[in-house]
């Protein structure tokens, strides 16, 4: 990595106004402290100096900073007393160490702490401007994805309709108008788009609402039971028929009857449907007595049911009564901005289910998320959700919990561990100022396999990696792993 690329953020990540974040300064060397104060004011930080461990931790305390740089070797409070201190009651503060006595184990134990930048000193301005920028970022983005969460969370409406989009926003705005009504309502959508869930929403805000919601999946069933299930029979109707059987369009009586997958619907079973739409009447299979019903029908397919009247499986006039007003559904992938508050509810819902606690989830696992197409819709990212949730051991959703079809080539895929603090083989680190991210981290994994013989399964868990990491940085810098 060159000086410039040192100084500069990177082209791919986000801008930052430097005067929009706060800088606590600490360090015992007051000479020190003001130079590496005035550096990051020329760059528009806004920073204050404290000369003391102590001091230090009044001030944390008492101002809300964003960022702040310690020094490691003070006084009555060090630099990982700062560390310690800043995340226990700034838990959203970047802290940057910097030390001029650094070890192998001082780093390892300062990440481990949730230091975000390990620096040695003399530093060079823009090292230490560099490392600033880099905490503001990260700082921005936490930011962004606690406004998103937030703002996701005020979208939960409707009876439990989540969303975000805008084309789920117009969906949302017509069932408004539609739920109050009479009307039966054909939901169009590609299987686990949620037409079910769009079903109980428009029957929760109806007149309606009090009374049964009856869902039944028409292609579950062959057509006798069908007709059973939706009719009922009386007694001795057919051989089985030991006792009398309410259907379900009688038990939905004043409520909503929900039509799953109607296009699976036999022919004889719609001729008998369409009799009971437009007579308010049904009959048990058996009987003779027709019974005055007052239902809501709400059906819903995935099938065109045009082509279908075409081809002679569906009647037309029972089309035109079902269709009395219909809901389209977008697909999952056609509402990109819907993913994340889906995911992020599916998250709590299945943490609470399962009684585990998500902390946090990892910045790559919402982008593979988003970047992937959801041939399953809705019903998949749930399932994906739940799967994470079931895998997740460390309490923040990473690559080890992703299901295989979110899994890329190279993904670290090994759970992450409590690593040991390494030693080096003369216990300090040689001087890197000016050296690239990658020369650091090449001299720290080489100095923990000699630190470890060369045992590549325990210098995965001093530096806190997987296995499959490890290696891949050993072929990559061109280490002996043995």
């Amino acid at each position: 990595m060159t000086q410039d690329a040192q100084t500069q953020p990177q082209s791919d990540t986000l801008d930052v106004q430097p005067d929009q974040f706060r800088v606590l300064v600490v360090d015992n060397d007051k000479a020190h402290a003001m130079t590496m104060a005035e550096s990051l004011e020329r760059i528009g930080f806004v920073c204050t100096v404290a000369t003391s461990g102590p001091e230090g931790a009044e001030k944390i305390l008492a101002e809300p900073f964003e960022i702040v740089v310690t020094d490691l070797v003070m006084n009555d409070i060090d630099g990982m007393g700062i560390l310690q201190l800043t995340k226990e009651n700034r838990p959203n503060c970047e802290v940057i160490v910097v030390t001029g006595h650094a070890t192998v184990s001082t780093a390892v134990e300062a990440m481990q702490n949730e230091a975000l930048n390990f620096l040695e000193k003399p530093l060079t301005p823009d090292k230490l401007r560099a490392a600033a920028l880099k905490a503001a970022q990260t700082i921005q983005l936490k930011r962004q994805n606690s406004e998103l969460m937030r703002r996701l969370d005020e979208k939960f409406g409707f009876e439990g309709l989540i969303y975000s989009s805008n084309k789920m926003r117009q969906v949302v705005q017509r069932l408004q108008r539609i739920a109050p009504t009479d009307a039966s309502v054909l939901i169009l959508g590609e299987t686990g788009t949620g037409k079910e869930v769009v079903a109980q929403a428009i029957h929760q805000n109806s007149p309606r609402k009090k009374k049964p919601f009856v869902p039944l999946n028409c292609a579950e069933l062959s057509e006798h039971l069908l007709e059973s299930e939706l009719f009922g029979h009386a007694k001795g109707a057919y051989t089985d028929a030991a006792s009398e059987r309410i259907g379900r369009l009688e038990y939905a009586n004043g409520g909503t009857l929900f039509l799953d997958e109607i296009g699976d619907m036999p022919m004889a079973t719609q001729v008998k449907l369409l009799r009971v739409l437009e007579s308010g009447e049904i009959t048990r299979v058996g009987e003779n007595k027709p019974i005055r019903i007052n239902v809501r029908l709400l059906s819903a397919t995935n099938a065109d049911l045009e082509t279908a009247i075409a081809a002679g499986t569906f009647r037309s006039d029972l089309y035109h009564r079902l269709r009395i007003v219909t809901v389209q559904l977008p697909p999952l992938r056609d509402r990109p901005d819907d993913i994340l508050p889906l995911f992020d509810h599916f998250l709590k819902v299945f943490s609470k289910k399962h009684d585990k606690k998500v902390r946090g989830i990892d910045r790559t696992v919402f982008q593979r998320c988003l970047d992937y197409d959801w041939p399953g819709n809705v019903r998949q990212l749930r399932n994906f959700a739940e799967s994470m949730v079931v895998l997740d051991l460390d309490g923040t959703i990473g690559l080890d919990d992703l299901p295989p079809e979110l899994i890329q080539e190279g993904d670290d895929l090994v759970p992450p561990i409590d690593p040991k603090p390494a030693v080096s083989t003369n216990g300090e680190m040689p001087n890197m100022v000016g050296q690239s991210i990658s020369d650091v981290e090449k001299w720290l994994i080489g100095e923990t396999l000699k630190a470890t013989s060369g045992n590549r399964e325990e210098a995965a868990k001093m530096l806190g990696i997987g296995e499959r990491t490890l290696y891949r940085k050993i072929k990559e810098y061109g280490l002996r792993g043995d």
